[in-house]
Parts: C-alpha cells; structure tokens; sequence
C-alpha cells in the first residue's frame, strides 16, 4: 500500500472504504472504546459555530460531524462530502444531510464558499496531502476555520510496544471478526504510521496559508485534533 500514489492510491482506498462502509461506525466505536464520539463533538466545537454559517464535513464518511454541527446550530447549512458511495449510503439515516460525491484533490465547490471545514480520519488517505489542503484553502471564506480530526504518528515512548500490539494485532483481528476484511484494518494502521507527526503537519497547513495553527493530542498521542484558521 506504501507504494501506492495517484489514482492506484485513490482507488484502493476507495475500495477500503466500500467494503467496510456497513460497518465502519461499529469499528470506531469498539476501536476506540466509544472515545471517537467524544473526539468528534470536540472537534465541531472547536469551529465555534456559528448560526446560518455553512459547514463542509470533508471525507464526511457517514456524516457523524455534520450531525453534530447541525445538533450544536439547527440553522447551518451543511454540506456532507464524499468519494466513496458506500459510505455515503450507509450514512443515510436519522438526520437528513445535503451529500455531495467529492474528490478531496479537486473539490467541485466555488471559491469562498464555506465559513468552516472539518474532516475526521481523511487527510492521512489522501494521495497529495498539500493539495488536498490548498483546496480546502480555496473553499474556505476569509476569516473561515478549519479543523482536522486524525491519527498521527506515535512517538517511541514507555508504551510504544502496546500501542503498536494494539494496533498491529488487536485492530486487524477485531476488523476480521466484525467487518470480515483483515486487509482493511490493517491498512489503517499502516496508514497511521505512514502519516505525519502533529507538528509536521502544522508545519504543512501553514504552508498552505492557515495562520493560527494548533492541535490537541488524544489517545495517548496517537492521535490529534488540529485548528487553522484563514486571513481575512
């Protein structure tokens, strides 16, 4: 999977993500011991949301953020984006949201177009990370927010080797179980380690234009919660 780029790339995260779409939630949940709700409402709160504003869930998967952000504010307008149609459909329940199929690399919005940005789990599946974040950019309103919730690459410590047990052998065989795809839970750890440290990717949104970058670590350090935020 590492060698992967492109449109390979895109397609086999696709095709991750289609076959677990069912059951995608149920795993969060039991991965992360129902933390990732948690997890999720800080990140909404974070955007400070405000009424009438309008909202991009991006990589929005079954639409937990945008739910939340409409829980919080009634009146946003919310848009809940993603390039996988099985997990589209598998978010099609309790709260109707407005869904648009999206690519991350080449997003199908105007300029300007939304008062904040979240995602939750996307950026470390993307295949051109600087892109994907120069389009957010670009669709984002002067004075706009944006968060990103995301694993990130543990740093050797004490529990090194049980976070790594957890995530090389625990995960994979609960996936196995649950969803019936061991490759896929195992792709997301790789993938976990494959990313960046929290402060490189500080480093890659202001690169990007975002100013006021900061982050919050959770779950041991495996995983953070970045703001950014762009110039009027």
């Amino acid at each position: 999977m590492s060698q992967l780029s492109g449109d390979e790339r895109a397609r086999y995260v696709r095709s991750v993500f289609s076959r677990i779409a069912s059951r995608y939630d149920l795993m969060n949940r039991l991965m992360t011991g129902g933390q990732d709700i948690r997890w999720r409402n800080e990140a909404i709160a974070m955007l400070n949301l405000m009424p009438g504003e309008c909202l991009l869930d991006l990589g929005a998967g079954t639409g937990d953020l945008a739910r939340e952000g409409l829980r919080r504010q009634p009146s946003l307008r919310v848009v809940a984006a993603d390039f996988t149609v099985e997990m589209m459909r598998a978010g099609r329940q309790g709260i109707a949201l407005d869904w648009s199929a999206a690519d991350t690399l080449q997003l199908p919005f105007p300029n300007a177009t939304f008062d904040a940005i979240v995602s939750g789990f996307l950026m470390r599946n993307v295949g051109n990370l600087s892109v994907a974040l120069q389009e957010q950019f670009r669709v984002l309103k002067p004075s706009g927010r944006i968060v990103i919730l995301e694993t990130t690459r543990p740093r050797r410590n004490l529990i090194s080797p049980f976070i790594r047990f957890y995530m090389h052998t625990v995960i994979p065989l609960l996936g196995t179980l649950v969803s019936g795809s061991r490759d896929a839970y195992t792709y997301l750890p790789d993938s976990t380690e494959g990313f960046l440290h929290a402060d490189d990717l500080v480093k890659r949104m202001e690169e990007s234009g975002f100013k006021n970058v900061r982050y919050r670590y959770k779950m041991f350090n495996t995983l953070a919660i970045h703001y950014g935020e762009r110039d009027v």
